[in-house]
């Protein structure tokens, strides 16, 4: 299994989830970037652990700390061999509505660098679907995955269409979560990729504890359940989908 999307470099004693991580069937596992502080600690982590690829990125609750210095850096460091993706980025109007400009202006440069890198993004979308699509489809951008996918089943089924891919993490096993279940029901297990979010949302039953890759086998066992197919099938087309998406070799 692959977890597209966990901050490592958050948890408590990060050394010992990944050996765990590891005896759990995860093969890799993608750090995203929040804010530019945590760039060459991602650098770091990818050099040290043949299991840690990276992402590069600026968060939209970060935007205000994204300018060309920032910008040269992430293209630059992107052109490490274990840099699969730009991430995370994109729009949150949850928590503060008060720079939605300038969170706009920073995703879609952070896209056209992608675009220029030929590298996926990594998409962080919260209450701002319209705005999110809007700004992909103008950039006629397709290589999106869109993570911690909080939206309904008709923008899921959009984005679908789109060749997106949609990062499904432990919401789903939340038993109030019945969108999120009626959600993955819905759409083609080709479009799903597993992620845990560490050090946040972590899956049932050990909501309310510190997450980690380690239960990333939760979220698929979830997933085989309500899809009514096995484990086995869901940890195969998961990591098939994470390996056409992230190309995990691009340096060999």
């Amino acid at each position: 299994m692959i977890d597209t999307h966990s901050h490592i470099d958050m948890l408590e004693n990060p050394e010992k989830e990944i050996e765990e991580s590891l005896t759990n069937g995860v093969k890799k596992i993608i750090i995203p970037g929040v804010e530019p502080s945590t760039f060459d600690t991602i650098t770091e982590y990818i050099d040290r652990y043949d299991c840690i690829y990276g992402a590069l990125g600026v968060h939209p609750s970060e935007a205000q700390k994204f300018n060309n210095d920032v910008a040269k850096k992430m293209t630059l460091l992107a052109h490490h061999p274990k840099i699969v993706a730009i991430g995370e980025i994109g729009l949150d109007y949850y928590w503060d509505k008060t720079f939605v400009d300038i969170q706009k202006k920073v995703f879609q440069t952070q896209v056209e660098i992608a675009i220029s890198l030929d590298l996926p993004v990594i998409i962080h979308d919260r209450e701002a679907h319209l705005d999110t699509m809007n700004i992909l489809k103008d950039l006629k951008y397709n290589k999106v995955i869109m993570h911690c996918f909080s939206g309904s089943k008709e923008f899921a089924k959009e984005c679908v269409e789109l060749g997106w891919y949609l990062g499904i993490g432990g919401v789903v096993t939340f038993k109030n979560s019945r969108k999120m279940k009626d959600v993955v029901k819905e759409i083609p297990l080709e479009n799903i990729v597993l992620e845990t979010d560490a050090p946040y949302l972590t899956p049932h039953p050990f909501r309310g504890e510190e997450n980690s890759p380690k239960y990333l086998n939760l979220i698929a066992k979830e997933i085989a359940s309500l899809k009514d197919i096995s484990f086995e099938a869901v940890e195969r087309q998961t990591t098939l989908n994470a390996e056409k998406i992230f190309n995990f070799h691009k340096g060999e």
